[in-house]
């Protein structure tokens, strides 16, 4: 090889090795910024903080009335587990509607999905929460996150008085690895106490022949409604769903991955009620919200969400909550579309 040739080999060899060095650089760099950390969830609360003001705190149930409505918290179970929090993450808030997601689950394990979605639908809805929608037409309600299918699902669970509610419980308790969560009885007293359209929503489907049992039935689902817990478990029940139905720390007994498509499904189309086709377009995640100002939120296959602020807006949504999500999908480039 001549001299000239030797040059250029030696500037094509320099000029690749910059290339590749850079490009390196670059998708280092790109993925340090993609990096969750506290600092990260940190910004994203704070930025969001003030949306409260833009909620309300749910009082048709007196209990409820009673958050703090400034109380936030926002946490994040990623890959492998690891647990990121901010702001209010030791505050107790009950899971209300989110607890929907839990007793579907337990449901479905024990009589399959065909026994169960023969009594209720797949469908998704323009309506609130606590809409009759078809009870009084098909006699069936439109899917498993609308109160009236929530009731009826939970009295598909096997066992005789609160045995129902108890598996809930221990099912709730499995998943996050926190054997001390337990139902504030003054919340469910007071839901018991107020519930007189979810009452209704139980004897029209008792008269349609969907529900056999008595009123035990339904104090389950205000039993579940009631159950106690934090962001952080919050985050780790959409991770157990976001990852075939294994737990934060690898534990698989429970691992499911037909289970835990159809409850994120269900998530996806019902999940935040009549707000759910518009956040499937801006958040694009299986989310479920409750009352009591919590959100949960599975990425497939990837990390589960949970969030906590109880000024909520008009269709029963954590006001805050939802910005926070919003973001942090945004920024890390989390939608499923």
């Amino acid at each position: 090889m001549n001299k000239q040739s030797l040059l250029w080999s030696a500037k094509g060899i320099f000029i690749a090795a910059f290339l590749s060095v850079n490009t390196i650089t670059y998708a280092q760099k790109g993925a340090e910024n993609k990096i969750i950390t506290e600092k990260s969830l940190e910004s994203i609360l704070e930025k969001n903080r003030t949306y409260y003001i833009e909620g309300k705190v749910a009082d048709y149930i007196p209990e409820l009335g009673k958050m703090d409505a400034k109380a936030i918290a926002f946490s994040v179970v990623a890959k492998n587990g690891k647990i990121f929090n901010s702001g209010d993450v030791h505050k107790k808030f009950t899971m209300q509607s989110i607890s929907k997601i839990i007793a579907l689950m337990i449901a479905v394990n024990e009589r399959g999905e065909a026994d169960v979605f023969n009594k209720m639908g797949y469908f998704g809805t323009d309506r609130p929460f606590n809409h009759f929608s078809n009870l009084e037409t098909t006699g069936k309600p439109l899917n498993p996150m609308m109160n009236a299918g929530a009731i009826l699902t939970t009295s598909l669970i096997l066992g005789n008085g609160e045995k129902p509610f108890l598996k809930i419980l221990d099912m709730v308790r499995y998943i996050t690895k926190n054997p001390t969560l337990d139902y504030s009885k003054s919340v469910y007293e007071s839901e018991k106490s107020t519930g007189h359209r979810n009452r209704g929503m139980f004897y029209l489907m008792k008269n349609n022949g969907l529900i056999s049992g008595n009123e035990d039935q339904l104090d389950n689902y205000f039993r579940q409604c009631s159950i106690e817990l934090t962001a952080e478990d919050l985050a780790k029940i959409g991770y157990f769903f976001a990852n075939q139905c294994v737990r934060f720390d690898g534990d698989a007994t429970y691992k499911n991955k037909e289970l835990a498509r159809l409850v994120q499904s269900q998530m996806l189309i019902a999940g935040m009620y009549e707000f759910s086709g518009e956040y499937a377009r801006t958040v694009g995640l299986p989310s479920k919200s409750g009352v009591g100002g919590g959100i949960a939120v599975s990425v497939p296959g990837k990390m589960g969400i949970g969030v906590f602020s109880p000024a909520l807006d008009q269709h029963g949504n954590s006001s805050a909550g939802y910005h926070m999500i919003l973001d942090f999908v945004k920024q890390y480039d989390l939608s499923l579309f």
